[in-house]
């Protein structure tokens, strides 16, 4: 039965994930638990990152069955997945797939290949919870020149103790990285089982007079070492003698322990019952005893125990977390061996909140001790829970540096070979292109008599250009200029290589291109086209007298002298993948962002990468005031009649929607932020122009989808033709009018006419 779920696990550990996990936007959160433990003190880590970072998804991966098992039971709303082999092609489709701003790593998982490629992604490093165990320390310093390399990956180590942080900076951690964080697993929040347990049932039926659990009981370490299970079996015994109505809770520690301690219960003549079969009417006559064959439960049964012995403690295992048992206020025996948990043990030991036997001989006197006295065992539980809560607070204090490193760093998207290869080289020639031109457009720069502001983005795609320009164009116009807009046009088919339209005017689309269309139908300004913006802009100066221009989409564009650079960011996508065209998004280097005058993250309102953003921005341009703005729908137009409805009150709730943008994600982003169901949606290229046979296409589909509406853009309106409704009827369509809001809005407006005042005195 393992070896079976063993085999469906492997598509996972080489990297394939459930299709639903990919992320189309960077920024998620990968955290890696390796098993039962980790994924337990995981639970309130990943709660908190959701608090922290809450437009963040997070992602959980465990490298064992009772883990996954685990992880699953305790958040069933969470994303969990067998963790990739470290093998650079299992990392990379992992890396690929989940886009993760933020990695991870619960206690001592240093895996090379991960820990490389994590950082070739861009994306953050974190160590929570770091321990090197006393039998592994040796073995690690001896390959600090392994351990040196790997550990220079991380961002940041939070170790457990002082101890463990010395540890790290012994196999080769920088010292200036490494520091201590706390135990995770003080953090446990102890939690009964509810009343409709079968546990608790059955423990009601049976009514024992005194319950003792034996936890995570484990085999022996190496020849001749203790068998747990044989020595509570036998403790069980010399109990049972003194306290008759006893049940005993056995709780193996992994899943291919429970047939053989079903077995030697057999052999011991101990009456039992398997929890895996209890179905509602079960008993055990006592003394008898309850086989907890189940994975993540036992946690919650502590509370009904009188004694808990903790396993892993007699066998040379190192120990297991007497944390859970104690937060629930219940006396815990445990054997000699505690390395792993050190700590724990000497806090405990100096509160007198723990009962030591030496060696399995002393685990029935243990017991009967506690059972015989129990105000002495409620005290002794009672200390061992106030030692439980004294270190609470590590999770917080991962959270808050998981946030820090999250902000600093923006990933990149790295395709698969060879295509990245591919890619790459093509990627460099648009680089060395790109500076050729920009270097000799500067030559050739030229400037106009009015004074230009530039609206204009590093990377291709969409970032919110049109209606930041027609945000910008509004209030100065109210602020008493008048401005003018200057756009290429791109697509346009016209015989006039520049032409200058007033406000307004109705202009066919093919003669203007599909985004000069959205400035003509605003009708703030009038509006020049052209590739060259220069020759635009002395036409809108002669016909109309503009004493102002915008530049739309000009940071590329400088063979006009501008006086204001205003540059937007997507908060989506930062940094555009860090890659030129065609590999990532950048038009030219992000160094090009120190030629900005004013920078706006656009999208704050749903980006994922806001506070990253702001920190790449500054390390490029520290000088540069940074504002945040979010798109802010106005209303619905209805092709058919025109019709206008307020941006929230579409009488629709299933939608479906269409787009040909250069960021579709932002309008995705927009209808779910204002309620509507998308029961379908598509996506064409930007500026695409669509033809009768593709609105065919879609209204079939979108009636198949259950839709009641089909909603698009103002830009795609313009590309759709004059018999798009009839097309995709009976389907009711609809298009959205987007504007833009700028938080700290008098602050902008004061930088821009700053920059302008400053400008004149040049």
């Amino acid at each position: 039965m393992r070896s079976r779920a063993y085999l469906g696990s492997l598509k996972q550990r080489c990297g394939f994930l459930p299709a639903s996990y990919r992320q189309t936007l960077p920024g998620a959160i990968w955290l890696h638990a390796v098993s039962v433990g980790e994924a337990m003190a995981a639970v309130e880590m990943v709660r908190q990152l959701r608090q922290c970072l809450p437009r963040s998804p997070v992602y959980v991966s465990v490298s064992t069955l009772a883990g996954y098992q685990t992880a699953r039971q305790k958040r069933p709303d969470a994303r969990v997945f067998y963790a990739p082999v470290d093998y650079v092609f299992a990392v990379r489709r992992v890396l690929r797939r989940l886009r993760p701003a933020l990695v991870v790593v619960m206690e001592t998982e240093i895996w090379p290949n991960l820990f490389r490629e994590t950082k070739r992604m861009g994306a953050g490093l974190l160590m929570v919870n770091g321990r090197i165990s006393d039998r592994a320390i040796a073995r690690y310093a001896s390959l600090r020149w392994f351990f040196g390399g790997v550990l220079e990956e991380v961002d940041l180590v939070l170790a457990q103790s002082e101890e463990m942080r010395q540890r790290f900076v012994r196999i080769g951690a920088p010292p200036d990285r490494v520091r201590v964080g706390g135990n995770l697993k003080y953090d446990f929040a102890a939690r009964e089982a509810g009343p409709d347990s079968p546990v608790r049932r059955f423990v009601e039926r049976v009514a024992p007079r005194a319950v003792w659990i034996a936890a995570s009981t484990m085999a022996p370490a190496f020849a001749g070492d203790v068998d747990e299970d044989d020595a509570v079996i036998a403790a069980f015994g010399e109990v049972a003698a003194r306290e008759p109505g006893l049940l005993l809770m056995l709780a193996p520690r992994k899943p291919e322990y429970f047939e053989a301690a079903a077995r030697k219960l057999e052999r011991a003549g101990v009456r039992f019952v398997r929890r895996s079969e209890l179905r509602g009417e079960e008993t055990v006559e006592l003394p008898g005893a309850l086989l907890l064959d189940s994975i993540g439960e036992l946690s919650s049964l502590f509370g009904l125990a009188d004694v808990v012995f903790m396993g892993g403690t007699l066998a040379a295992r190192g120990g297991h977390n007497i944390l859970e048992p104690a937060a629930a206020g219940r006396p815990v025996i445990a054997g000699p061996h505690m390395e792993n948990f050190a700590e724990i043990a000497a806090d405990f030991r100096a509160a007198g909140a723990l009962v030591e036997v030496g060696d399995a001989s002393g685990l029935a006197a243990a017991v009967i001790r506690m059972l015989a006295d129990p105000a002495q065992a409620a005290a002794l539980g009672a200390r061992g829970r106030v030692c439980a809560q004294a270190r609470q607070g590590a999770t917080a204090v991962a959270a808050r540096a998981a946030r820090d490193v999250f902000a600093d760093h923006v990933p990149r998207y790295r395709p698969a070979q060879p295509g990245f290869l591919f890619l790459w080289m093509f990627s460099r020639l648009w680089m060395w292109g790109g500076a050729f031109q920009r270097k000799r457009d500067l030559a050739r720069r030229r400037s106009l008599e009015a004074p230009v502001i530039s609206i204009g983005n590093l990377t291709a795609g969409g970032t919110g250009k049109t209606p930041a320009v027609l945000y910008v164009t509004e209030k100065l116009k109210e602020a008493g200029w008048k401005p003018g807009i200057l756009t290429r046009g791109y697509g346009r088919h016209s015989p006039h290589r520049h032409e200058a339209v007033a406000a307004g005017a109705h202009v066919p689309v093919e003669r203007s291109g599909d985004e000069p269309q959205i400035f003509l139908r605003a009708g703030v300004a009038p509006l020049g086209i052209g590739a060259d913006r220069w020759q635009a802009g002395r036409l809108l100066q002669q016909e109309f007298g503009v004493n102002l221009l915008l530049l739309d989409d000009g940071f590329q564009h400088v063979r006009l002298e501008r006086q204001v650079d205003i540059v937007l960011v997507d908060a989506f996508n930062p940094s555009g993948g860090g890659e030129a065209l065609p590999l990532g998004r950048l038009r030219e280097p992000l160094e090009g962002l120190a030629r900005a005058d004013i920078m706006v993250i656009t999208r704050s309102d749903h980006g994922r990468l806001v506070e990253s953003a702001e920190r790449m921005l500054r390390r490029y341009n520290p000088r540069a005031p940074i504002f945040r703005a979010h798109a802010q729908p106005k209303e619905w137009v209805a092709v058919a009649g025109g019709e206008t409805i307020a941006a929230d009150a579409l009488p629709f709730r299933r939608v479906a929607a269409f787009c040909g943008i250069g960021n579709p994600h932002s309008f995705w982003a927009t209808l779910g932020a204002l309620g509507y169901d998308m029961v379908d949606r598509l996506r064409f290229d930007d500026h695409h122009r669509y033809k009768p046979r593709e609105l065919r296409f879609m209204a079939h589909q979108f009636r198949q989808a259950g839709a009641e509406a089909v909603v698009t853009t103002e830009k795609d309106m313009v590309n759709l033709g004059e018999d798009a409704d009839r097309l995709l009827g009976p389907l009711p369509l609809y298009w959205l009018r987007i504007g833009v809001q700028v938080e700290r809005e008098n602050e902008f407006l004061e930088a821009i006419a700053r920059r302008l005042r400053y400008s004149r005195k040049e």
